[in-house]
């Protein structure tokens, strides 16, 4: 039997589309049967499955539990919770040996998807394309699993307070914390993980809603900070974290209702970890400021610039052994004393530490930090077939340039002025750009060497497209 994937629902790091019109329980049951025929080819034979808070979630579950059991995997169920719960629950249990989770992660209701874990690594890229290649050819092993239930989400919560680092209580029952799931998946191990926090801890929008009635569940997005703003003002706390819809992206903000971007993030978590370990390799991804990158230096640490992605961002800390690792999305992959993946729960957590630790408010520290001037991430619609060539046009042209360009990812150009960006997308028809200098005056010429180029290659930034 074969059976053919819309081809626009395999992407670069996950498997995501449009119920009932490009994805569906016969795609579940697909997706099911050609990752436990990889995972026994490879030596496995057990699947970790967990789902987010999706109406659509319970039936895609259901159709992708019956195509690995049908090719012969075994099953353990974790039911709904964030994605970073199933992580744990592959990386923690030595009878697992890969995990998937239903996930539409940020997208609007209508959209589901899966993220993968494969014998301890991601599974994205050429794995993803090889799954539809082994459905599309039948290379489906037959077998009969079986399945079981495990509740792992009190032992979860267990190992998220580990990331206190040994702080005494004392020291953090004062602090005030705003918390907001945004009606994501993460809710109910908020709630059984605030409950346990040392100190004062104020909860918005726990209660799993696939429909997020309240705001979308992107902490990227400054609007959909607005609520936690408020109630960080309201009540006079000391800072604000969100998730996103299956919590592994965080978002932050101080307690003047000042924005933490993803690499200030970053900023802090290096600040402490270099205090312990010094000399550590931080990755962060070509869109983060220099001002993370000059801050991990000046502390002493091994600063490296990668591909965006939070696949390859994963990849490159297992290459490096980095026991730290973030992106401007919000992504931060821990390793030093965690697995390396991307929990923003566990995030949540280190932020309360690494403040304790170091001996300052989050307010301080995001005070502290040099005041850049720079745009948000800039996406713009670019025919696909259009949108590496353009890239590799901009790379030519500078080629001789006396600027600075690094090409990792996409082109990222270094001058007196600061830096800009402009990369591919690997999941959407859209390029993205970016600059940051010190001075507006600054940012408007980097921002004319990007129309300059854009223009060169026939393109324009034009109308900006939505994630």
């Amino acid at each position: 039997m074969t059976y053919h994937f819309d081809p626009t629902i395999l992407r670069e790091y996950d498997i995501r589309g449009i119920i009932g019109q490009t994805l569906g329980p016969d795609d579940a049951r697909a997706i099911g049967r050609s990752f436990a025929s990889l995972l026994r080819e490879a030596g496995g034979s057990k699947v970790a499955v967990g789902y987010d808070g999706r109406v659509s979630s319970p039936t895609l579950e259901h159709a992708l539990i019956e195509g690995l059991t049908a090719s012969g995997c075994d099953v353990v169920r974790i039911g709904m919770g964030p994605t970073p719960m199933l992580y744990y629950a592959e990386a923690s249990a030595e009878d697992v040996h890969g995990g998937i989770q239903i996930t539409g992660s940020h997208n609007p209701p209508n959209y589901n998807g899966f993220k993968m874990v494969f014998q301890g690594r991601p599974f994205f890229g050429e794995d993803i394309q090889r799954l539809g290649r082994v459905a599309a050819d039948g290379g489906w092993r037959d077998g009969t699993g079986t399945v079981e239930e495990r509740a792992i989400l009190n032992e979860y919560v267990e190992r998220l307070l580990s990331g206190l680092g040994g702080i005494e209580p004392a020291a953090l029952e004062g602090l005030r914390v705003g918390w907001d799931a945004g009606n994501g998946a993460a809710g109910p191990a908020l709630e059984a993980l605030a409950a346990r926090l040392p100190g004062e801890h104020h909860l918005l929008y726990t209660d799993v809603d696939g429909d997020f009635p309240n705001h979308h569940p992107d902490p990227t997005v400054e609007a959909n900070l607005a609520d936690l703003r408020a109630l960080v003002a309201e009540k006079n706390l000391d800072f604000g974290i969100a998730f996103d819809g299956d919590g592994d992206r965080i978002g932050a903000i101080d307690g003047e209702g000042r924005v933490i971007w993803g690499d200030q993030l970053l900023m802090i978590y290096a600040e402490d970890l270099l205090a312990r370990l010094p000399s550590a390799t931080v990755i962060a991804d070509v869109k983060a400021s220099r001002a993370l990158f000059d801050h991990v230096a000046q502390h002493g640490g091994t600063p490296v610039m990668w591909k965006t992605g939070h696949s390859l961002i994963k990849s490159k800390m297992k290459e490096t052994g980095a026991p730290l690792a973030g992106e401007m999305s919000g992504h931060v992959f821990f390793a030093d004393d965690y697995y390396g993946y991307d929990d923003a729960l566990y995030a949540g957590v280190r932020l309360l530490a690494a403040s304790a630790r170091l001996g300052r408010s989050v307010t301080e520290l995001r005070g502290a930090m040099p005041a850049m001037v720079n745009t948000p991430e800039m996406r713009f619609q670019v025919d696909e077939t259009r949108k590496f060539a353009a890239i590799d046009e901009v790379k030519a042209r500078l080629a001789d340039s006396p600027a600075d360009v690094d090409g990792t990812d996409g082109v990222r150009v270094t001058t007196a002025d600061g830096w800009w960006l402009l990369r591919a997308s690997n999941t959407q028809d859209v390029l993205v750009a970016r600059a940051e200098s010190e001075s507006e005056e600054g940012l408007e010429r980097l921002m004319a060497q990007i129309d300059e180029q854009l223009a060169l290659s026939g393109l324009e930034r034009g109308a900006q497209a939505g994630h």
